[in-house]
């Protein structure tokens, strides 16, 4: 048997669910052996090393090499490579034995992407888990249908509102600023990114405050709200900061999750003593994925791999706010959050990052109605002031499910009509999903 035939993956071994199927892009010059590097690539995440050592026997690779699943070469070149082109691009994919690293998220990784994620242009574009892999994941404990019955909303996106500013205010100012944005209608309030457990707003004393508005604003309303506080913290401590939050009432959190590591998100959602629901933020994200060559693609590591961890809601960026990302991004990752995946529950989507009620339409449009709006200076920066800024984000969200256009809604909602008189409309026409001629 060559090399070659031991490293390709036979139909019926893929077909048993014992292989994680890793897809990759990857750019060479002209004149590289493409089958050579791929299987060293295969080798060096499995048994081998850079010179054969006595232990990696026939038997050890038959069990534990990675095999090569494809080859295919962009654009497909056949008789020649043509002079003018200088650089190959192939996608490859590679099967990996799960055998090797079991049902956990860092040794997955490092085995997938982790040596070769300094070779150079190589890109990890996705990864296919078998359903069998992915029971031995719990997922979300909430998902979209929990946290829908946490709210007892069904029948519209909800509303995610981020105080602003950042960091840098007091428990009692940043109580105001909650407040405000509650009467305004908003169903979660999350904590800024940037804003944990420091001094002068400690974390407990916050989580109490905010809490003791939501449960007021509750009595006179019957409406209930959702807090996620921050517990982002060194890895150690974050577990003891999650039962901290709840203990002092918090019934959500959201954490930090690329920054502490995926895997303390994981831990958090699997414990049976954090029993609500998880936000997990994308800060960090963009280290990882921005680059076309290289890196994680955004998809998996804002889609598959938090939805996996068990995040019940996750942030990132909207492609209409202030964060660059390519539409059709946005839309994997919503696609790989909320479509139906084996037993991993459902998990909503939040656009943010510059969100505001002209955008709220065609979000409603691309991603449906199992998302969430994330909006924070569109609230509290609205002319009008927060209590009115949410409740413009409400009428837009409540118009676009009802089909009517923001203009004409407008007309009827002074506090809609100020939003579109300060941030005027987004041009949303052309983004048909089924236009093939674009």
């Amino acid at each position: 048997m060559s090399e070659l035939e031991m490293m390709v993956i036979p139909e019926h071994i893929e077909a048993t669910g014992d292989y994680v199927i890793a897809t990759y892009y990857l750019q060479t010059g002209r004149d590289l052996d493409i089958v050579k590097k791929i299987s060293s690539i295969a080798i060096e995440q499995t048994t081998g090393t850079w010179v054969a050592v006595p232990e990696e026997t026939p038997e050890v690779r038959e069990k534990h090499v990675a095999k090569v699943v494809s080859i295919y070469e962009v654009p497909g070149n056949e008789y020649e490579v043509p002079e003018s082109q200088d650089k190959r691009q192939w996608v490859f994919q590679l099967a990996y034995p799960a055998v090797n690293f079991g049902p956990q998220i860092p040794m997955m990784l490092s085995t997938i992407i982790g040596n070769i994620s300094m070779i150079g242009p190589l890109k990890l574009l996705d990864i296919k888990f078998p359903p069998g892999y992915l029971s031995q994941f719990k997922g979300p404990k909430f998902g979209v249908e929990g946290v829908r019955q946490l709210l007892g909303v069904y029948d519209r996106p909800l509303l995610n509102n981020m105080i602003k500013p950042c960091t840098g205010y007091s428990p009692e100012v940043g109580c105001q600023l909650f407040t405000r944005a509650v009467e305004g209608g908003v169903d979660i309030i999350k904590d800024d990114e940037l804003i944990a457990d420091p001094p002068f707003n400690p974390i407990e004393k916050r989580i109490k405050l905010y809490m003791e508005a939501i449960r007021k604003h509750y009595e006179d309303t019957g409406h209930r709200v959702l807090y996620t506080p921050n517990i982002t913290d060194g890895a150690l401590k974050v577990l003891d900061n999650a039962r901290r939050a709840i203990d002092a009432g918090a019934n959500a959190l959201m954490i930090n999750y690329l920054t502490v590591g995926i895997s303390a998100l994981q831990g958090l959602a699997e414990h049976p003593d954090i029993n609500v629901p998880i936000m997990a933020h994308l800060d960090f994200a963009g280290t990882m994925y921005e680059s076309p060559v290289s890196g994680i693609s955004s998809y998996l590591i804002l889609g598959k791999l938090a939805r996996m961890a068990g995040a019940d809601m996750v942030v990132y960026p909207s492609p209409y706010g202030k964060f660059p990302l390519l539409r059709e991004r946005y839309l994997q990752i919503g696609h790989h959050l909320n479509s139906p995946w084996c037993n991993i529950n459902r998990v909503f989507p939040m656009p943010g990052g510059g969100v505001m009620p002209n955008c709220v339409d065609v979000i409603y449009r691309d991603l449906g109605l199992d998302c969430i709006m994330g909006a924070g200076g569109a609230i509290h920066g609205h002319p009008m002031g927060p209590v009115a800024g949410a409740r413009a984000m409400r009428q837009a969200i409540e118009a676009a499910v009802a089909g009517i256009p923001i203009v004409e809604a407008a007309k009827e909602h002074p506090e809609l009509q100020a939003a579109v008189d300060a941030w005027g409309l987004i041009e949303t026409e052309g983004n048909g999903i089924f236009d093939i001629k674009g």
